[in-house]
C-alpha cells in the first residue's frame, strides 16, 4: 500500500516595518497574476531552513542567516481533489534582517516586486498566503493551520 505523501514548501515573509516584500507571479503555470512572498519547494536532502534561504536568494537576491528566520506557522493544505501535487505542508518564516537589496532575480517567473503595507496589500494575493499575511497583520497566527479539509476536521 502506498503511503500518503505531501509536498513541503518554504515561505519567507520579509518585513520592513509594517511592509512585506511581494512578487507578482508570471509564466509559472501556478497562480500567475497573483502576488506572493518568496517561496518554493523543499528539495531532496534539503532542510526546510536551507530551502527558505535558497529560495529567497534565488528569487530576490538577498542572503539570510538561518538564525534570523523566525517561524510564523505551518499550514497543512489540500486541494481536495486527490491529486498528489495538491497535498501540501507549507512552512512560513519571517525575518527583518538580510544582506543585500531585494531585486527581481527571476524575470521569467515574476513580473514585479514591491514593498506593500500589511494594511494595503495588492490584489490578488495567493489565497493561502493572504491568510497568513492577515494573521501577521493582526499579530496572531496559530502554530498550525489546516486549509481545504472538510469543516468537520479540526
Amino acid at each position: 500500500m502506498d503511503r500518503f505523501q505531501v509536498i513541503p514548501a518554504a515561505y519567507v515573509v520579509l518585513r520592513r516595518g509594517d511592509e512585506v516584500l511581494l512578487l507578482l507571479r508570471a509564466d509559472t503555470g501556478y497562480m500567475d497574476g497573483y502576488w506572493a512572498v518568496p517561496a518554493g519547494h523543499v528539495e531532496k536532502d534539503e532542510s526546510v531552513l536551507a530551502a527558505a534561504i535558497r529560495e529567497v536568494r534565488e528569487e530576490v537576491g538577498v542572503e539570510i542567516d538561518p538564525a534570523d528566520l523566525l517561524p510564523l506557522t505551518a499550514m497543512h493544505r489540500t486541494g481536495g481533489n486527490g491529486r498528489p501535487i495538491d497535498e501540501r505542508v507549507d512552512f512560513f518564516f519571517t525575518t527583518t534582517r538580510w544582506r543585500g537589496e531585494p531585486r527581481l532575480m527571476e524575470p521569467g517567473k515574476a513580473a514585479g516586486l514591491g514593498w506593500y503595507s500589511l494594511d494595503n496589500l495588492p490584489d490578488p494575493v495567493v489565497p493561502h498566503e493572504a491568510r497568513v499575511l492577515a494573521g501577521v497583520r493582526s499579530g496572531g497566527l496559530p502554530a498550525i493551520i489546516a486549509q481545504g479539509f472538510s469543516p468537520d476536521s479540526p
